[in-house]
């Protein structure tokens, strides 16, 4: 039962993570048409800030505070230099440049940092574990990490659904050549929204980076997940991308700590543990089929966006 509970809060962690980058990424997407491989290397410059000003100054707080600012000149120097010209190009083109960008985006980290992985210690206010429940202990940053994204899920829905700001998001996703003819300065509200998903991924970053090592390429990796949840939760959906990056959060983490132990109820142990690993590692992919299958547009598909 520890176990269990332990697992289900780290998978929850795990979603998280997933919904901060997924989040600007699918409102990016959904509103700008545009797909940015490049996102997840905001969520790589978020974590090196932190870790690097942490270095610095010793606190942890004003680490975190200095990586979003960061990952939102970043971003905006993306959205204006790059992604301005890719609007009105084929999604294949699209892929093409922001795929360069990550290329481009790594080796300036590496000119700058090196390629020694950067370790941030996690801070003292947040260390040790508190019981949840009596007899389950867990980690006070983990449980940290939970609160801040869901705060941070509820003031997006809160930014969305019940401001000006919001309801011109709400319509330039379905027609923002009507947005443009009523006087709202599209270019602007993009660029602001590129920046706001920046932020996210870099928020994403500097929390993530007392729990692994911050090193080159790392935005690579959890934005394969990334894009997954997107999928699983529909494009260009806040709630779909909040969803969906708990699905996978919470299936990956319990696949991969229970699924080698279940199989070996059935099969020898040392063949348990080379299939359990192997499956384990497909079951997010798996769970995205499945729900293809059934909802090929996702789980909570955002309207369709007009041209």
């Amino acid at each position: 039962m520890l176990l269990f509970v332990e697992q289900v809060l780290n998978g929850l962690q795990l979603g998280i993570f997933l919904f901060l980058v997924a989040a600007g990424l699918t409102l990016i997407f959904g509103i700008m048409g545009v797909i940015n491989l490049a996102h997840g290397s905001l969520f790589m410059i978020g974590a090196y800030v932190a870790a690097t000003v942490t270095g610095l100054t010793g606190s942890f707080l004003i680490g975190l505070l200095a990586a979003l600012p960061a990952a939102a000149l970043v971003g905006v120097a993306i959205e204006v230099v790059v992604i301005r010209r890719l609007y009105a190009r084929e999604h294949l083109d699209q892929v093409l440049a922001t795929f360069g960008l990550i290329l481009f985006i790594n080796e300036a980290v590496t000119m700058l940092w090196g390629r020694t992985p950067l370790f941030l210690n996690v801070p003292d206010a947040l260390r040790g574990s508190v019981e949840i429940i009596p007899g389950i202990p867990y980690p006070v940053y983990r449980l940290t990490i939970i609160a801040a994204g869901i705060l941070v899920a509820v003031l997006m829905w809160l930014v969305i659904a019940k401001t000006r700001v919001g309801m011109l998001i709400r319509a330039g996703s379905t027609n923002r050549e009507m947005v443009a003819a009523l006087g709202v300065d599209i270019a602007l509200l993009y660029t602001a929204l590129f920046a706001a998903g920046a932020v996210f991924a870099g928020f994403a970053g500097a929390m993530a980076g007392p729990l692994v090592s911050v090193q080159v390429g790392m935005g690579e990796q959890i934005l394969i997940l990334t894009f997954v949840t997107i999928i699983i939760g529909g494009i260009g959906s806040v709630r779909g991308a909040l969803v969906g990056s708990l699905l996978v959060g919470i299936v990956d983490t319990l696949g991969r700590a229970f699924l080698p132990d279940m199989l070996k109820l059935f099969l020898p142990p040392a063949e348990a543990d080379g299939i359990g690993a192997g499956l384990s590692s497909m079951l997010v992919y798996l769970l995205m089929a499945v729900v293809l299958i059934v909802r090929p547009t996702g789980l909570f598909p955002a309207a369709a966006r007009a041209h």
